[in-house]
């Protein structure tokens, strides 16, 4: 083979994107479009690429259902909370051991019109303490950290991950799960990604 047959379009051999390294992650053609529809088909391809990543994350990503928010006129309930520690059944029903009156929904709800809830599907979270069925309160306007537990939305679809960064500092989102059944979720640049609220905390009924 000819030194001059390496080159294609003045370039050397192994120059440019690698193949594989694109948004489909395989060999590309180039074809010829009218001008007028080029937004149509990149838009097109955007979406295809977007339903792609949603099938191979599907299985990390435990959807939430039944969003609902506190009601704004609900009836303070307060309860004794019992200052002695027991490993199962009743406290003891002395007065002298009631330490305070606990008003449950001050105790869950710090700021009623920033907090909703969601109820957990899937087991990614359990070691964490969120199992199915669970509801989670979510702050809306709670400034997320690392490490915090948040609901995210990851192109059009929401999930409940514990919020970490990759290397190149892009956010990633981690399970809590040590099965092995579920893996990190690598933030991409070219993802739909948003934080909707940071988790503070969860309740169920037995």
């Amino acid at each position: 083979m000819k030194k001059d047959e390496l080159k294609i379009a003045g370039r050397k051999p192994g120059s440019g994107r690698k193949v594989g390294s694109g948004t489909f992650r395989e060999e590309t053609s180039v074809i010829r479009v009218p001008n007028s529809q080029k937004a149509v088909i990149a838009d097109f391809l955007e979406a295809y690429a977007r339903k792609q990543r949603l099938h191979e994350l599907k299985d990390n990503l435990d959807s939430v259902d039944a969003f609902a928010q506190p009601l704004l006129a609900a009836e303070s309930i307060s309860l004794p909370l019992y200052q002695s520690k027991v490993p199962a059944g009743l406290p003891s029903a002395a007065d002298s051991d009631i330490e305070e009156q606990l008003d449950l929904y001050q105790y869950l709800i710090s700021n009623t019109d920033d907090t909703f809830f969601i109820t957990i599907q899937g087991e990614s979270m359990i070691e964490v303490g969120l199992m199915p069925g669970d509801k989670a309160i979510v702050q809306k306007r709670k400034q997320p950290a690392l490490g915090d537990i948040v609901l995210a939305m990851i192109d059009g679809e929401f999930t409940v991950k514990t919020l970490a960064k990759q290397a190149n500092g892009l956010p990633k989102l981690l399970p809590a799960n040590s099965s092995g059944k579920y893996s990190p979720i690598l933030i991409l640049s070219r993802m739909e990604f948003q934080i909707w609220g940071v988790v503070t905390g969860s309740f169920r009924k037995f």
